[in-house]
């Protein structure tokens, strides 16, 4: 199981990029390329769209907004999913809004560093755009297993 992942962000260095699309590659099984979009914002851009989309007027440190429904677990054909092919072929998984201000408190407050913080975010936006979610004890798990998986192949494991 396993597809190329493409992250695209204005933000982030070449290297960071493919570092993390490196360690995403065994999370899911696809036909073509998946991609997510990565932006990062300030603490009163992700408080008026997390008030926006979900209707809750609070800052948040990460926002996805999946472009596929029911697809956790399943091999994505890009045929099944004709509306969320880009122009270059590949599958568009969905966004990701990083608030960057509370990445940095979140780094400072669990005592890593900033770029492990930006990068478990990213992943874990990831995964909800892949439709994993943690409302309960054994969704939390299994997607705390996998991002701890993708954390260890970019050495940013838990200290």
């Amino acid at each position: 199981m396993s597809s190329r992942f493409i992250i695209e962000s204005e933000e982030l260095s070449e290297s960071e990029t493919a570092r993390l699309e490196d360690a995403l590659t065994d999370i899911a099984d696809a036909d073509a390329p998946l991609v997510c979009d990565l932006v990062f914002l300030s603490g009163d851009e992700i408080r008026a769209l997390n008030l926006r989309e979900r209707g809750i007027d609070a800052v948040t440190d990460v926002l996805s907004f999946p472009s596929m429904d029911g697809i956790k677990g399943k091999r994505l054909i890009a045929e099944e999913h004709r509306d969320c092919i880009d122009e270059e072929g590949r599958l568009v998984l969905g966004s990701i809004a990083i608030c960057k201000e509370r990445a940095e408190e979140q780094a400072r407050e669990y005592g890593h560093s900033v770029e492990r913080e930006f990068n478990y975010l990213t992943v874990h936006g990831v995964l909800h755009c892949l439709g994993y979610d943690h409302m309960t004890e054994g969704e939390k798990n299994e997607m705390r297993e996998t991002e701890e998986r993708v954390m260890a192949r970019m050495n940013l494991q838990r200290n």
